[in-house]
């Protein structure tokens, strides 16, 4: 998957778990997840960054059908290369 980012090619890229818990979502619900994904490219700061050894892993929160659910994703800079690592739902208690 490819976006345009301010003026530059930003490369996406899904791992299979990711895209397997995007593609077992109704439809209405993947797009929305890709809504998500967009908000992450027009800001890559959007997610927590994690501490120590996660350092280079951020986590994106946002609700998908009233159910808490993270974003992982990481990026290599100088590239604008996005790295969809996983999409997992959470209770909130």
């Amino acid at each position: 998957m490819s976006e345009r980012l301010h003026g530059q090619e930003t490369e996406v890229y899904q791992s299979n778990r990711f895209e397997k818990a995007l593609g077992k979502l109704p439809e209405q619900l993947q797009q929305r997840g890709e809504d998500e994904i967009d908000r992450i490219l027009d800001n890559p700061e959007l997610g927590e960054q994690k501490k120590g050894d996660l350092s280079y892993l951020r986590v994106h929160k946002f609700k998908l059908n009233n159910q808490l659910t993270l974003l992982g994703y990481s990026w290599v800079d100088n590239k604008i290369e996005l790295y969809l690592l996983n999409l997992e739902s959470h209770e909130i208690k």
